[in-house]
């Protein structure tokens, strides 16, 4: 399993080494309106319909769905912020009991979803470490490119802790780029529904890391990942739901949140994680020992050692919950 629970945000100075470069024949393609010009010029004109007629029905248009500017982009997210508060008042508290979100990675596409795979299933240090191993193995960020990525043996990635399945996802994405299937101009081109079709053909990668890799590494702004327990969970601690909502109805309760879903969103990890840190918090009830008691035994003060040790265990549970709640340290280019 390759799953846990995105204008353009990083430079690119140069069009991308193995992005497909269209085909020689369309420099000698005459341009679209030369050719429609002789076209109209040949057809013979049609004599105007009497005004009693009534007119043929029209054929819907089918219009391309336009991508909404990206979070990285100046201004974005202070549009999104006043578009969530006038929408959904709920979310006010949560907006203001946070500094507002920030979406910009330093990373292109092939190297932000090499890093997401590197992260999977791990605990965050524990990534850290393969990672920053993997970086010194390619010669530097630089260095991780589709070919670098081939021309490590499994063997080489198991050296570093990266798993034999790991190893093989790494190997299936560089294939794609290095194939022209994948490139970050058409990865960065594409509208969501089709980056998604096309980046979950590449194995380990789901619709949990696609999801992701849209919001944070694209900054894609209306992405809601619909099956991710954090955001559900947040969502039923903002409406006083009795339940956790189902991935099914995410899409109807949040459907106000409409363009800027990625940014509700990701206030949703917030508020777990703020309700979360003050659970963890809160002060464990102690014993109350009556005056007229003795002294506490020392039956009594093992029961108070161990109960002190159990809070302990449980602000440690709690801290390593919000660790792997939290997403955004799992992704590319955020850690």
């Amino acid at each position: 399993m390759g799953e846990q629970s995105l204008s353009q945000p990083f430079p690119h100075p140069h069009p991308h080494p193995l992005s497909p470069s269209p085909p020689a024949s369309a420099a000698a393609t005459p341009p679209a309106t030369a050719l429609a010009v002789s076209a109209s010029a040949s057809r013979p004109k049609k004599k105007p319909r009497s005004s009693g007629s009534n007119p043929a029905p029209k054929k819907p248009r089918l219009v391309p769905s336009v991508r909404g500017r990206p979070l990285s982009a100046d201004g974005e997210v202070d549009a999104a912020i006043r578009h969530l508060r006038a929408a959904d008042p709920a979310l006010a508290p949560v907006i203001d009991a946070h500094d507002p979100p920030s979406f910009h990675c330093p990373h292109p596409p092939f190297h932000s979803l090499v890093r997401s795979v590197l992260y999977q299933q791990l605990a965050f240090k524990a990534a850290a470490s393969v990672y920053s191993r993997f970086i010194a193995l390619v010669g530097g960020e630089a260095g991780v490119l589709p070919d670098a990525v081939l021309a490590l043996s499994a063997e080489q990635l198991r050296q570093i802790g990266v798993s034999a399945r790991k190893a093989s996802y790494l190997h299936d994405l560089a294939r794609k780029y290095a194939s022209g299937i994948l490139s970050d101009d058409n990865i960065v081109a594409m509208d969501d529904r089709s980056l998604a079709a096309m980046l979950t053909m590449v194995n380990g990668i789901g619709a949990w890391s696609v999801h992701m890799f849209m919001i944070f590494s694209l900054a894609r702004p209306d992405v809601l990942p619909s099956a991710d327990l954090g955001i559900r969970k947040g969502v039923q601690m903002l409406y006083g739901l009795e339940d956790v909502p189902r991935p099914s109805q995410m899409e109807k309760l949040c459907e106000r949140w409409r363009p800027y879903r990625s940014v509700a969103a990701w206030y949703m990890w917030r508020l777990i994680e703020s309700k979360a840190a003050q659970t963890a918090a809160a002060p464990a009830a102690m014993p109350v020992v009556p005056p007229a008691m003795p002294a506490p035994s020392e039956e009594f003060m093992l029961q108070q050692h161990q109960q002190q040790h159990h809070h302990q265990h449980q602000q440690q549970q709690q801290q390593a919950a919000i660790q792997m709640l939290d997403p955004v340290q799992m992704l590319p280019g955020l850690g």
